[in-house]
């Protein structure tokens, strides 16, 4: 379990600093930068939410929320160097959640599954030595506005805490669902009986 733990503390940071560079530029350029995160994760073998969901065994569940956890942890870690940044990270995080805000916890939970299905198609193609999808993936769900339950919760440490805390009641209800969302979308295809590679 320790080793689990400090895998997907890893994870998170690996996360943590693709989404910075991400709030850094928030551009098309921004959401190909931040493909890094999931080139590491995937070359290391980190344990990461999203890119554990859809190859998890039966009764290892608690696992999976034991690695989220700890992603958060490691998102905890960027997320507090952020706020020493000179640039502004804070009010480009706040435009996010404020755009995830707006839409809902429902629409956001539905939009969700689109970012678990294309990382378990990339990851599934990582681990054939196929990192293209990676590198095409991970653009494509930041620029469809899908959420990304760990990339989230980076952005969503870096917001001001004063507007956080105000908020608190409707980031967690859309919290919640972007997590179930992504476990959806990340187990597609099992749900249509196609075995991974």
């Amino acid at each position: 379990m320790l080793n689990i733990i400090k895998s997907s503390i890893l994870a998170g940071i690996c996360i943590g600093i693709a989404g910075y560079g991400y709030l850094a530029e928030k551009s098309i350029i921004g959401a190909v930068l931040f493909a890094f995160g999931l080139l590491t994760v995937v070359h290391y073998a980190l344990k990461l939410y999203t890119g554990t969901a859809g190859f998890i065994k039966k009764g290892e569940v608690g696992t999976l929320f034991v690695i989220l956890a700890f992603n958060l942890v490691g998102c905890l870690m960027i997320a507090l160097m952020a706020r020493c940044s000179p640039m502004p990270l804070q009010d480009v995080a706040q435009k996010v959640l404020e755009g995830r805000l707006a839409i809902g916890p429902l629409r956001g939970g539905v939009l969700s599954i689109g970012c678990g299905f294309i990382m378990t198609t990339a990851v599934t193609f990582a681990r054939q030595g196929k990192n293209l999808p990676l590198l095409f993936g991970v653009p494509l769900f930041i620029t469809c506005g899908f959420p990304h339950c760990v990339a989230d919760a980076f952005y969503y440490m870096c917001v001001p805490l004063d507007y956080l805390m105000a908020n608190l009641t409707d980031v967690l209800a859309f919290y919640v669902a972007i997590v179930i969302g992504n476990f959806i979308g990340c187990n597609l295809y099992r749900m249509f009986c196609l075995k991974q590679g």
